[in-house]
């Protein structure tokens, strides 16, 4: 399983509206409203990498209100 926090950006005011939309969003764990550079923190999972993009450039990204995207995988080292 590889999990990874999606960093948000969004328009002005939409923020509540896409964490709403993307924790409805299977795979996402968890969305929140955060103050900030960002808007909205994700924590997703996946059974793959490349799933994982899969799901963040076809789902995550084509919420409306989402100005930039920035995904951290997480690693344990």
């Amino acid at each position: 399983m590889v999990q990874a926090y999606i960093l948000i950006q969004t328009e002005v005011g939409k923020a509540t509206a896409v964490a709403q939309t993307i924790g409805g969003i299977p795979g996402v764990i968890t969305a929140e409203d955060v103050t900030g550079p960002y808007d909205v923190i994700v924590k997703a999972e996946a059974e793959t990498v490349d799933e994982l993009g899969r799901m963040v450039v076809a789902k995550v990204q084509k919420v409306e209100g989402i100005t930039r995207t920035l995904t951290c995988p997480v690693v344990h080292l």
